[in-house]
């Protein structure tokens, strides 16, 4: 068996060449975004296009976001919904997620993306209250890693059966394999894949690619 090849940026400019579908709102957002200081947040261009294909695949319409920063993830998973789909993204930030809002009403989307600001354990809380259970098709966690915990377990509440739950991060820069890393952030990441591993209430797949990707379809 053959290992993962290494990405090298030579080749993960071929891959941007040969994949990468990027209308002008997405570019402008993602070199923005490459010049704050917190870039490191920002996600990978090809994995935002990889959840825009998964939202047509799955004929998802109601999609939540936890963790918007600038709004790359949810303009593209926003231009995949149906012209009646809906995206909800909550985040913390109201400095990052301006800059969301711009590049959103520049691309004609912003209807369709509905922003909360607040602590998402709050917000998700608020949100099963207002919408009930399985109220989500796809869910998309990339927010507080300590949280996770809590974000999977609210999510897997509002996700409908045979709805997709996907998780960035899950290998977390390889600090999860390395027993000496106890932030709270890599315990938090290292706590929702042995929930995930042991959870029968889902079908479950971890892909070691970006940093770790992992998709639960709840059964």
């Amino acid at each position: 068996m053959r290992d993962q090849i290494d990405m090298t940026p030579d080749l993960l400019d071929y891959v941007r060449d040969f994949s990468l579908r990027e209308e002008p709102a997405l570019r402008q957002l993602r070199e923005d975004t490459a010049a704050l200081p917190d870039r490191i947040m920002q996600i990978l261009p090809e994995e935002a296009q990889f959840l825009a294909l998964l939202i047509q695949l799955t004929g998802a319409r109601d999609v939540l976001e936890i963790g918007t920063f600038t709004g790359y993830s949810s303009l593209c998973m926003a231009r995949a919904l149906p012209a009646d789909g809906t995206l909800l993204t909550c985040d913390v930030s109201e400095e990052w997620t301006a800059m969301a809002r711009r590049a959103w009403q520049q691309a004609g989307l912003e209807d369709r993306i509905e922003l909360r600001i607040g602590d998402a354990v709050e917000t998700l809380d608020a949100v099963l209250l207002e919408r009930g259970p399985a109220c989500f098709d796809l869910v998309f966690i990339d927010a507080n890693k300590a949280n996770y915990p809590q974000y999977y377990e609210q999510s897997l509440a509002l996700t409908r059966p045979g709805g997709l739950i996907v998780l960035d991060n899950t290998l977390w820069s390889g600090r999860v394999a390395d027993p000496t890393q106890q932030d709270p952030d890599t315990l938090g990441v290292r706590s929702v894949n042995a929930t995930l591993r042991d959870d029968e209430r889902v079908d479950l797949s971890m892909l070691p690619m970006a940093d770790g990707i992992t998709f639960a379809r709840k059964r």
